[in-house]
C-alpha cells in the first residue's frame, strides 16, 4: 500500500487543521493506520492510531485535542488537530500495519507516507 499525507500548514496557536492520509494500491480498511510526528532534533513520536474496526489510541500529549477517524470507502484516514500549540510543530507522517499490538512503536510499521509539515506560531 502507498500512503500520502497532506493537509499541513502554518497556523496560529489555538487554531485547527485537518490532516489526511490517502491510501492507494490496497484498500485502507485492511490496515491499522497511525499518525506519528517528528520535530527538528527529536525522535519520531506516536500521535494516534485507528484500528480496522475503529478502535482508537492517542498519545497523552494530544488527548482531547486531536481526533483520528477513517473513511474506508474513500481510503482516507483523518487527523483533526484542534487547539494547536507551538510544541505541536513537526512533520506529521501516516503509517500502516496489520495489528494494534505495540501501536506506538514506529518500528512496527511496514508502510509510511512522506509527511506533511505543521507549523504552529505563538
Amino acid at each position: 500500500v502507498q500512503l500520502q499525507a497532506f493537509g499541513g500548514g502554518l497556523v496560529q496557536a489555538g487554531g485547527s487543521l485537518r490532516l489526511s492520509c490517502a491510501a492507494s494500491g490496497r484498500t485502507i480498511s485492511s490496515y491499522v493506520i497511525a499518525w506519528f510526528r517528528q520535530a527538528p532534533t527529536k525522535e519520531r513520536e506516536f500521535v494516534a492510531a485507528i484500528g480496522k474496526y475503529g478502535t482508537t489510541s492517542y498519545a497523552d500529549s494530544v488527548k482531547g485535542r486531536f481526533t483520528i477517524s477513517r473513511d474506508n470507502a474513500e481510503s482516507l484516514v483523518y487527523l483533526q488537530v484542534d487547539n494547536l500549540k507551538p510544541e505541536d510543530t513537526a512533520v506529521y507522517y501516516c503509517a500502516a500495519r496489520n495489528s494494534m499490538l505495540g501501536v506506538a512503536n514506529p518500528r512496527q510499521y511496514d508502510y509510511w507516507g512522506q509527511g506533511t509539515l505543521v507549523t504552529v506560531s505563538s
